[in-house]
C-alpha cells in the first residue's frame, strides 16, 4: 500500500507511514485547533513530491491561504503560478477558479476541472471546510459528504476534508462526514495552567495499526505544525462547566417543545 507523507514527521510516525493512497479523512475540531495549518502541510507535501495540488477554500480568502502557508516558509503563490496547484475560492473569489455558491455538486465538478488541468496522475485535495456546505441544513451533512466521496473517487484523489465544532458545546455542525471518511484526525484544546494547548489523536485510519494516544501540538512560526511527546487528557479537560452544560440542554429541549416556557 502506497502511503502518503502528511508533511508532519511525527504525525506520518503514528500513521504507520502516512495516509493510505485514495482515502478521504475527516479532520475534525473547534476554530484555532490547527486543522488548516494540516491541510497546508499536506498540500506543500504533495508540492514537494511533484503531486497535483487542489486546495478548496471556504471560510478564508485564496490569498489567505497563500499567506498563512508563506508564514510556514511554503511558496503556494510560486506553485500556483508554474501550474501545480489550483486554489478554489469559495469565499471571496471572483475568477475562473472561484465557487458562486457553497453547493456540493458545483465543488465537485469544479475541482473535477482542476484536475484536468493538473493533467494525469494521483492528486491531492484539500476541503476546507465541509461543513460550509451544510451550515443551513445540517441534517444533509452525511448525504453531501457520500456524495462528494463517491463523485470524486475515480479521480484519484487523496482527501483531506475538515468539519467544524462549535466553540459552546463541541459538537459539529452536521453529523456525516466523519460516518463517510476512511480516517479521523481529531483536534482539541483546552485550557491547562492559563495557557491554551492544543492536542491531536487519530480516531480512526482504516488499514493502518496507527498510534491511539494524543499528542501535543505545537505550532512554531516559520516551522509550522510540530507534534510533543503524547500526553495524557481527562475528559474533564474538555468538559464545559456544569451549569453550562444544563443551560444548553434546557436550551435544546425549549426549542423541541419537550418543556413548556417558563
Amino acid at each position: 500500500m502506497r502511503r502518503l507523507s502528511t508533511g508532519v514527521r511525527e504525525l506520518d510516525n503514528i500513521l504507520a507511514g502516512g495516509i493510505p493512497e485514495g482515502f478521504l479523512v475527516a479532520v475534525a475540531g473547534e476554530p484555532g485547533t490547527g486543522k488548516t495549518i494540516l491541510c497546508i502541510h499536506f498540500s506543500w507535501q504533495g508540492i514537494l513530491e511533484r503531486e497535483g495540488v487542489v486546495y478548496v477554500t471556504t471560510e478564508e480568502s485564496r490569498d489567505s491561504v497563500v499567506n498563512q502557508a508563506a508564514q510556514f516558509g511554503m511558496d503556494f503563490r510560486r506553485a500556483v503560478s508554474e501550474g501545480r496547484m489550483i486554489i478554489i475560492d469559495a469565499l471571496l473569489g471572483r475568477d475562473e477558479w472561484s465557487l458562486r455558491s457553497l453547493d456540493p455538486e458545483e465543488m465537485v465538478n469544479k475541482v473535477i476541472e482542476a484536475k484536468k488541468r493538473l493533467g494525469y496522475g494521483p492528486a491531492r485535495l484539500v476541503i476546507d471546510s465541509m461543513s460550509a456546505f451544510w451550515l443551513d441544513k445540517p441534517a444533509m451533512a452525511r448525504k453531501y459528504s457520500y456524495f462528494v466521496k463517491k463523485a470524486l473517487h475515480r479521480w484519484n484523489f487523496t482527501i483531506l476534508a475538515t468539519t467544524q465544532y462549535a466553540v459552546s458545546t463541541a459538537e459539529a455542525f452536521g453529523f456525516g462526514l466523519e460516518h463517510v471518511a476512511d480516517g479521523i484526525i481529531r483536534f482539541r484544546r483546552s485550557v491547562r495552567g492559563g495557557v491554551l494547548r492544543r492536542y491531536l489523536i487519530v480516531e480512526k485510519m482504516r488499514q493502518t495499526p496507527h498510534d491511539l494516544r494524543a499528542y501535543e501540538v505545537e505550532i512554531v512560526d516559520g516551522v509550522g505544525m510540530k507534534l510533543k511527546r503524547p500526553t495524557k487528557l481527562r475528559a474533564e479537560d474538555f468538559a464545559l462547566p456544569w451549569e453550562v452544560q444544563r443551560r444548553i440542554v434546557e436550551a435544546r429541549e425549549r426549542e423541541e417543545g419537550a418543556v413548556p416556557d417558563q
